[in-house]
């Protein structure tokens, strides 16, 4: 079956997309401060997958992933575009029941994944820039615990502070350079 995905709203708003440029973060190298967060976010929640995924206009691009192969999917295999909208912790129990997942081709195909809880990463502004997401291949009734929920919080709380640091340094070293050429 073709997947079939209708973008919700922020997925092209355009103030969101210029927040997630503002920050230079799309397409950049590995870095071991985001491995390691997703890293911990698996051991936390105990789960086989967990990705750093930032929702551009026309795809998802993962920053840190473990457990999972590629390093970017189409909007039509995003699970982490439906959490944008989200006032908080997006968890869909058994992906094959959610009207808005259960087409979804990494669903009806390798690695037939069937679990996601998905923290938002949020500007200071309240933009969303996509998710510190879990992933399982087996359904979890129940979601996750509460602690696990908080553990996955902290650790999106952390990736945001990594980009607002990684902001302030791009933004010192360019007003270094004006001061140096003036």
């Amino acid at each position: 079956m073709i997947d079939r995905f209708v973008p919700p709203h922020p997925v092209s708003d355009a103030d969101r997309l210029a927040a997630l440029d503002a920050y230079g973060i799309l397409g950049t190298a590995p870095e071991r401060t985001f491995d390691g967060i997703v890293l911990l976010a698996r051991q936390i929640c105990a789960a086989p997958a967990a990705l750093i995924s930032f929702v551009a206009e026309d795809h998802q691009w993962f920053k840190a992933r473990s457990g999972f192969g590629p390093g970017q999917t189409p909007l039509s295999q995003s699970v982490c575009a439906h959490a944008l909208h989200q006032a908080d912790l997006l968890v869909i129990p058994d992906l094959t029941a959610d009207p808005r997942t259960r087409n979804n081709g990494l669903v009806t195909g390798r690695p037939h994944l069937r679990f996601y809880a998905g923290a938002p990463l949020r500007t200071p502004e309240g933009l969303t820039l996509g998710t510190l997401c879990v992933l399982d291949t087996f359904p979890r009734p129940n979601g996750l615990p509460q602690e696990q929920a908080e553990g996955l919080h902290a650790l999106a709380a952390q990736v945001m502070a990594q980009l607002e640091l990684r902001r302030e340094l791009a933004a010192a070293k360019a007003e270094i350079a004006r001061l140096v050429a003036a």
